[in-house]
């Protein structure tokens, strides 16, 4: 089992530098070709941060494991809200903007879509075409958003010195202006390389854990396989949290949640069907859609995340995961 352990680990950290490789290669390579930057902010940042569990997902399917896909999706959800909110408000409260109303509703309209296509199942490819459609159209909204929010702050005030009136000066991550073009190619490479050898990986060693354990693949893929692939959103939150730049992390959720729930098991059910385990149509997205809503109350609220309501949060999930391996 050791070795088991020590594959999940590689997995996980080849995951990690991999998906980073990839978002940077990809991100200068676009910004080169002379795609706006708010579209590759979009789209190319989007997806590429996704990379690890959408690769987890894909071999999880073509591994036979098609529960540990599911369960990573709406385990990661789960472990979205209820652990990377929860422990960054340990050290200093997560403020949450009231503007983030409407994406709220984009997420719980979403994870209405994927429960009620659940309970449908399985998932099959005509399942992930309309999951696709709903990513399409999310990606429209925030475009279409984020284009006259700029054209507001660009036309409105009479001056062009706002960044955002630049795409120069729109901040994005994994940006080098200087960066050569075999840097370019290396990093790429590297996420090429790296996400499918630590997708294999973490799926191998998850999957001979969950048979030791004598537990579904399902239950691994909702614990243990979530919390792994959620690691780098956590680091980011922590880390901002410690900046005192916490105000992030709730839009990050929200975004990552979304690209979870459309986008991977969009684009996984195109490999191949997902049968959905009557456990998670009783429990599981049930305590994922639980989990969503209550953000609504910070939202509307306007609510800061305090120390008590993150302790609170992970107590919820401490009690989730103990009654799934009970």
């Amino acid at each position: 089992m050791l070795l088991d352990f020590a594959m999940i680990i590689a997995g996980l950290v080849l995951l990690v530098f991999a998906g980073d490789a990839l978002v940077k290669g990809a991100v200068n390579l676009s910004l080169r070709l002379g795609i706006p930057a708010l579209i590759v902010g979009l789209t190319v940042v989007a997806f590429g941060t996704s990379a690890p569990e959408l690769l987890v997902s894909i071999e999880a399917i073509l591994g036979n494991a098609p529960a540990l896909a599911l369960g990573n999706v709406v385990g990661s959800n789960t472990a979205n809200i209820l652990l990377v909110l929860g422990i960054p408000a340990l050290i200093t409260a997560v403020p949450v903007a009231r503007s983030l109303a409407r994406d709220f509703w984009m997420m719980m309209a979403a994870t209405a879509l994927f429960i009620g296509l659940a309970f449908l199942g399985p998932l099959t490819w005509m399942h992930g075409l309309a999951l696709l459609a709903g990513l399409a159209l999310m990606l429209w909204n925030s475009y279409s958003r984020a284009r006259a929010h700029r054209n507001e702050i660009c036309n409105g005030n009479g001056t062009t010195s706002d960044p955002l009136c630049d795409d120069e000066g729109l901040e994005l991550e994994g940006v080098e202006p200087d960066i050569s073009g075999w840097k370019i190619a290396l990093f790429l490479l590297a996420g090429i390389i790296g996400l499918p050898v630590g997708a294999r990986l973490l799926v191998n060693g998850s999957v001979d854990i969950a048979t030791y354990w004598g537990v579904s693949d399902a239950v691994i893929g909702l614990t243990l396989v979530a919390v792994g692939t959620s690691l780098p959103e956590l680091a980011t939150t922590v880390a901002a949290a410690l900046r005192r730049e916490a105000g992030v992390a709730m839009g990050n959720v929200i975004g990552s949640n979304l690209f979870n729930l459309l986008g991977i098991i969009g684009v996984a059910t195109l490999i191949g069907p997902i049968p959905v385990p009557l456990e998670m149509l009783q429990l599981d997205l049930w305590v994922m859609a639980a989990a969503s809503a209550l953000l609504g109350f910070f939202v509307y609220t306007g609510r800061s995340i305090t120390w008590r309501a993150g302790l609170g949060l992970l107590l919820l999930y401490a009690l989730y995961v103990i009654q799934l391996f009970y």
